[in-house]
């Protein structure tokens, strides 16, 4: 038996207090993890300064080039997990045994994981538009054009409360070691295997354990570490968002809403951009916020729908260790046929039309004794004012919408990812102008195809780094 510990600073520590972590289809305990409680986040908070202290004492070059190994010991080797010890091939069976993810969607997440990592010196060069970051850690510098800035750290540690739906989140928190910013995660219950083996590999790489707390627990564990920790990320669903909405010390990621926008121009080549629609769609189990939920056009959208849903509709429940596995499964009892019920229930004759149901053997909703599965689903919407037209669910789900193009950026709302397939100039210019698209991409591009070199939701170096006027006389002359 696996037994997890709670680690403070670097420090494994057991606790009375142990959760099981089970096995998604049979019911067996994969491992027994120590539950944090929130009087051990608070009191422990009060050391978060050692934390970065511990990682000044390397440059950010030298925990870039760490960054690096830890890469080739997350990917490779056999690291400590607990009171034994996790092959590469060991951490994906038990991720996929205790999330549902397949076992080729766990390796895919893994190699990206590792691919930041190993880019961490190009990522950063980015974010800090070339900024020299010895004056991150000096505090002040001159910059290539002969300027004098200052930054400070906004925190001695950012606190992440993390899911347990894609381990591709993990991303987004790599760049604080390099940073010199320390770490305070709260793993989520079914995969706490990302945050694990990512602290060991960091740890085997050369970096301090003692800028790490890892903190399994119950959610009080979460709400502490948002509370304690000067900056913060968390992922929820809408009601997080709009619980944290307006906190500058709280990044929420939420879901993203992320839609392709077929320009008038081009529309009528539908046809020439179909794998890209699809590929949209079904990319990571249709997991991400980065998945497509929404297509967007002002004609032949019945026909588009259609189109996706012979590619998407026949796609089954497999086994995880099935390399064609494109689906994960619902460990929760009841969330699928939650969801299953909301998408019916929206479904209206003539306005909000289910296009995979001819095109699947079966019923949306795939039953089983310990877990649940939804089959892709297309739904057509001829009315972009109803509900069905933006509407996200943690599995391949993609609302096909009809609306003219002069409406289109309005009516979108909120869009994490927006990729526009048009060649329009005019169109162009008010995408970019667009406030409510976060990432756009301008052409046939994937809404799931990220460029690492730049942000993801926010600058994480503006979230952990601000600068400050900064002035420094020079000393009286002798």
């Amino acid at each position: 038996m696996i037994n997890i510990p709670v680690v403070r600073w670097g420090q494994p520590y057991e606790s009375l207090e142990k959760a099981d972590v089970v096995h998604f289809e049979t019911g067996e305990v994969m491992a027994q993890m120590s539950q944090a409680n929130s009087g051990l986040v608070q009191m422990d908070s009060r050391k978060s300064d050692k934390a970065r202290a511990a990682l000044r004492q390397f440059s950010c070059d030298q925990l870039i080039e760490m960054c690096s190994q830890a890469a080739d010991h997350y990917l490779n080797s056999e690291l400590p997990l607990g009171n034994g010890t996790q092959t590469p091939e060991q951490f994906c069976e038990i991720q996929s045994a205790t999330t549902g993810l397949p076992l080729n969607m766990c390796r895919a997440n893994m190699s990206k994981n590792a691919f930041v990592l190993k880019q961490m010196s190009q990522m950063l060069d980015a974010l800090t538009r070339g900024l020299p970051l010895d004056i991150l850690t000096r505090g002040y510098g001159m910059e290539s054009r002969g300027v004098m800035v200052s930054y400070q750290a906004t925190t001695a540690a950012l606190g992440l409360v993390l899911p347990s739906n894609s381990p591709g989140v993990h991303t987004l928190w790599l760049p604080a070691i390099p940073l010199q910013i320390g770490l305070v995660l709260k793993p989520g219950s079914s995969e706490p295997w990302t945050p694990y083996r990512m602290y060991e590999a960091f740890a085997a790489a050369g970096v301090p354990r003692e800028a790490f707390c890892l903190y399994p627990g119950p959610h009080d564990v979460g709400n502490k570490v948002l509370e304690t920790c000067g900056r913060a990320m968390i992922f929820g669903g809408q009601a997080t968002i709009d619980k944290y909405a307006g906190n500058p010390r709280v990044q929420v990621h939420g879901p993203g809403f992320s839609k392709i926008l077929i320009g008038d121009d081009m529309v009528d080549r539908w046809e020439e951009y179909l794998d890209v629609l699809v590929k949209s769609v079904i990319m990571n189990g249709g997991r991400s916020c980065i998945n497509c939920s929404g297509i967007w056009a002002s004609r032949h959208t019945e026909e588009i729908a259609d189109a996706i849903a012979q590619k998407i509709g026949p796609i089954t429940p497999r086994l995880t260790t099935d390399p064609e596995a494109a689906i994960a499964a619902f460990t929760t009892k009841g969330v699928a046929a939650a969801v299953n019920g909301q998408i019916n229930n929206g479904l209206t004759p003539g306005v909000c039309t289910e296009m995979t149901e001819k095109y699947r053997d079966g019923d949306r909703l795939v039953e089983q004794e310990r877990c649940d599965y939804l089959r892709p689903t297309v739904v057509h919407v001829s009315d972009a004012d109803n509900p069905m037209a933006n509407t996200e669910y943690m599995f391949p789900f993609v609302s096909v919408v009809k609306c003219d193009q002069k409406q289109m950026i309005r009516k979108i709302g909120t869009t994490l990812v927006g990729t526009a397939i048009t060649e329009d100039p005019t169109w162009t210019d008010e995408l970019l102008a667009a406030r409510n698209i976060d990432r756009l991409n301008i052409g046939a591009i994937p809404t799931c195809a990220l460029n690492w070199l730049q942000p993801h939701e926010g600058n994480i170096t503006d979230f952990l780094y601000r600068g400050r006027a900064f002035q420094n006389s020079p000393p009286p002359a002798h």
